[in-house]
């Protein structure tokens, strides 16, 4: 999620297309918080691991 969404930045970034940007902002962030509550053991929406 978090390598998807820095595509999108760039994606954006590089044809001015705000949309993308944006999108790729929102899959980064959501990605990294679901990454630091993974790492710290912590169960997100039921699950201990996400794949």
């Amino acid at each position: 999620m978090i390598i998807l969404g820095i595509i999108l930045l760039l994606i954006g970034y590089f044809t001015s297309l705000s949309i993308l940007t944006t999108i790729g902002g929102i899959l980064v962030v959501v990605g990294v918080v679901l990454w630091i509550l993974g790492a710290i053991g912590k169960p997100v929406g039921g699950r201990k691991v996400w794949f």
